[in-house]
């Protein structure tokens, strides 16, 4: 039974971030060059935060349990402040790399539980809204929209102290996933989307992007952005 279990839990937490990979990064080594550097940025931050988080439990009273939730609560803020300063620095190295990355561009009883689900879940939102969040982050860095910027970093901080709810999950994933919604329409008006645009996604009308776009760091960008591209590609 554990195997179904794992197999289950790691495509409900993992699928639509596996989904997205598959249609819109493998194919292309520029966005592979992209993820992976967003990636190695990300393990960075994490790490530098727990070994902060670390440190501070191991110099302070270990018996006093009011100390270690506070430092536990501490330790998530910072990790999330650590990821956002990353992602700012992530995104000033694309910037810098812009034109050499474009040189390289190509064409009855449940046999899982409610824990397990939840956890499933839970990941699958936090995975997707990374995503969002650093379409919205990149695009207020390039426009200086800083109020955006700030958004993510409050909306990544009330996300993380969601997860202090559990197992009380009505009140933590509920919240989750409407701001999931609400960052990846976000993020959709941000890279350009609209309604007409969405239409024509769903009734195979959309029309072939060529191979200039791939070679666009920022993928999801601003619209004048693509307007941009296609008259270059014209």
């Amino acid at each position: 039974m554990g195997l179904p279990v794992f197999l289950g839990c790691s495509c409900i937490a993992f699928g639509p971030a596996f989904a997205l990979f598959i249609l819109t990064v493998a194919a292309d080594p520029l966005r592979v060059i992209i993820l992976v550097a967003g990636s190695f940025f990300w393990l960075v931050s994490v790490l530098l935060g727990s070994l902060v988080w670390f440190v501070g439990v191991q110099l302070s009273d270990q018996g006093n349990p009011s100390l270690q939730s506070g430092l536990l609560v501490f330790g998530v803020a910072l990790s999330v402040l650590l990821q956002e300063a990353f992602r700012f620095a992530n995104y000033k190295l694309l910037k810098k790399a812009d034109r050499g990355l474009a040189s390289l561009s190509e064409n009855g009883r449940s046999p899982i539980s409610l824990q397990q689900m939840a956890y499933a879940f839970l990941t699958m939102a936090l995975v997707l809204l990374h995503t969002f969040w650093g379409v919205i982050f990149f695009d207020a860095c390039e426009r200086g929209k800083w109020l955006a910027g700030i958004a993510v970093v409050v909306s990544h901080l009330v996300t993380s102290g969601l997860t202090f709810l559990c197992p009380w999950y009505e009140t933590s994933l509920v919240p989750i996933y409407l701001l999931t919604a609400a960052m990846a329409a976000w993020a959709f008006s941000t890279a350009g989307g609209s309604v007409s645009t969405l239409q024509r996604c769903f009734t195979c009308e959309c029309p072939d992007m060529g191979q200039g776009y791939r070679g666009e760091v920022f993928l999801l960008s601003s619209p004048d952005r693509l307007s941009k591209a296609r008259q270059t590609e014209n």
